[in-house]
């Protein structure tokens, strides 16, 4: 193989006009890219615990886990293009994730069903507070259509903390 020492051509930062300041675009990219990597972890939790459930109310939880976590991975092209959409710079890898998401991970053998759903319940409900402070983030760069798709994931992610929080209930002594 023959070396050459022609130099390397670098390629332009990619950049995308918008009328918003270049401070606030950063700003929105920042918040909007540490949801998307609560996105990404969230997916994944949703999804082990998806594949590990077991007990009585397996199928049922099976199939609701399965659901939200289409449902999550669902957030994460919209909320990745419109990063891009500001000019900035989306998550490019596993480690970008690690280092970026607030979603605590959980890597044990084995988890009851209980916990999964309670833990999936309180990340849910996580989630849905940092949704509300990129929100802000949005409000106060006067990014509109951002702010627009929040609210979306949002509802969603209020839906599946009320369901995984009504799924987890104990019953009561008559049984329901």
């Amino acid at each position: 193989m023959k070396k050459t020492n022609a130099p390397k051509l670098k390629a332009p930062p990619l950049r995308t006009p918008t009328d918003l300041k270049s401070e606030d675009t950063k700003d929105v990219a920042v918040a909007l890219n540490a949801i998307l990597a609560d996105v990404f972890a969230l997916y994944l939790k949703t999804k082990n615990f998806h594949w590990h459930m077991s007990g009585p109310h397996f199928r049922d939880y099976h199939v609701m886990l399965d659901e939200q976590a289409d449902q999550i991975y669902a957030m994460a092209d919209p909320v990745a293009e419109r990063i891009r959409k500001l000019g900035g710079n989306t998550l490019r890898s596993i480690g970008h994730i690690a280092r970026t998401q607030r979603i605590v991970d959980n890597d044990a053998e084995y988890v009851e069903p209980s916990d999964m759903l309670a833990e999936l319940c309180e990340d849910n409900k996580n989630v849905t507070a940092n949704l509300r402070e990129a929100h802000d983030v949005c409000d106060e760069s006067n990014d509109i259509a951002s702010a627009s798709l929040i609210e979306n994931y949002i509802d969603e992610s209020e839906r599946r903390t009320w369901f995984l929080f009504e799924a987890s209930r104990p019953l009561d002594a008559t049984g329901r």
